[in-house]
């Protein structure tokens, strides 16, 4: 090889070497990324909300009486039938001590009554007696007016002095039944409680289911006194539950009565389902735990699930509801996470043959996951998820999982 050819290839070589360190130098490595699938399948938008399970039929059983009710002849859990077994027993309310004025108001009482008898007893025999007299001259005046030797205007006026004397002695009568009462009452003021008059001749009333069920909670076990009104014992049906979830008003608005609902997180393995029976008219103001306040309705589900595949669900259960505001069956979806806001509204980038691909699209329902795609995708193709800042259209691509 001569002189000048051997320089002519060291040079080709040296420019090789030089071409191929600044490729190597100055190129883009590939920007590692996430890829998702576009597919067609159905999508739910739900809302979530914090519920409760309770009894759909409850029946708050009250004491009729004020009184002492007696221990509770049932217990939490028992078996009831509607106006057979008795639920509580509620002793009649004793007479109250009195206290010095009160003492000294009733005998005082007691004393006017006792005079007001006499009084009345003194009126009744002078009113008999006025009777026996206009008794015996309307007598005499009949006989008299007989034989011709009186008129019967006498007459008239003595058989009017004799009704008026009869009437007398009713009144008198009357007042003394008056005072014959308000001699008993001044004495059952006077009653003390522990006195053999002041017993009852029935004990105590007893109170019965008002429904066939089961002993939810009993108010106190021990005897104990109360005033009419007093809550005993709350009975029902453990297994015609109800639930019931606090949501925000205007979530309530978009749902209509029969919506479907999921029932997670009441303890068991698998999703119960519920559908809305209704929802309260009239809304609340409740402070959130940020602070803010919030206008927020309850809404009530009926249980859907047949109580065997609910076991030990009870009256009062925490639960957790996903609410079907809308579902469609078949529709073009991706994961939230790969869409971004643009000028165009929405965008998205596709991985084409290892490429970033910019692409406007237009978006229509989403979840907390997965949005709905109108149109600028198709079925199969691949989205970015997550897109960062270091992707732009036409940059180099490589799927993490294949690092």
């Amino acid at each position: 090889m001569s002189y000048s050819t051997r320089t002519t290839v060291l040079i080709g070589i040296g420019v090789a070497l030089v071409a191929g360190l600044s490729y190597v130098s100055f190129r883009e490595d590939p920007v590692p990324i996430d890829l998702a699938t576009v597919t067609k399948g159905p999508l739910e938008v739900t809302i979530n909300a914090e519920g409760q399970s309770q009894v759909r039929d409850l029946f708050e059983v009250a004491s009729p009486i004020s009184g002492t009710a007696l221990r509770s002849p049932v217990s939490e859990g028992d078996l009831v039938q509607g106006g057979e077994t008795v639920v509580a027993v509620v002793r009649p309310a004793s007479s109250a001590l009195l206290d010095a004025r009160a003492q000294l108001q009733a005998e005082a009482a007691l004393q006017e009554a006792m005079a007001a008898r006499h009084v009345a007893q003194a009126d009744l025999k002078q009113a008999e007696e006025t009777a026996r007299f206009a008794q015996s001259q309307f007598v005499r005046t009949e006989a008299l007016v007989t034989r011709g030797v009186a008129s019967l205007t006498r007459l008239e006026d003595d058989a009017q002095r004799l009704a008026v004397a009869n009437a007398t002695i009713e009144a008198a009568q009357a007042r003394i039944q008056m005072a014959d009462g308000a001699i008993e009452r001044a004495r059952a003021t006077l009653m003390l409680p522990d006195s053999p008059q002041a017993a009852s001749e029935s004990c105590c009333v007893e109170v019965r289911a008002p429904s066939d069920g089961v002993v939810l909670s009993v108010a106190a076990i021990s005897e104990r006194p109360v005033s009419i009104g007093t809550p005993l014992v709350s009975i029902g049906d453990p297994q015609e539950l109800e639930l019931v979830a606090d949501i925000l008003s205007n979530d309530a608005v978009r749902l209509s009565p029969g919506a479907q609902a999921y029932v997670e997180r009441w303890g068991g393995t698998e999703v119960l389902h519920a559908t809305l029976d209704r929802i309260d008219p009239k809304a609340r103001t409740k402070v959130s735990a940020l602070g803010i306040e919030e206008q927020r309705v309850d809404a009530y589900f009926l249980m859907t699930t047949p109580a065997d595949k609910r076991p030990n669900l009870g009256d009062g259960f925490s639960v957790f509801l996903r609410i079907i505001e809308w579902r469609a069956e078949d529709t073009l979806q991706v994961p939230l996470s790969a869409v971004f806001p643009s000028d165009e509204g929405w965008a998205v980038f596709v991985a084409v043959e290892g490429v970033a691909e910019r692409r406007a699209v237009t978006l229509g329902r989403r979840n907390d996951r997965m949005v709905q795609v109108i149109n600028g995708l198709e079925v199969g193709e691949r989205v970015i998820t997550h897109p960062s800042d270091e992707i732009t259209a036409g940059v180099s691509l490589v799927e993490r999982s294949q690092l």
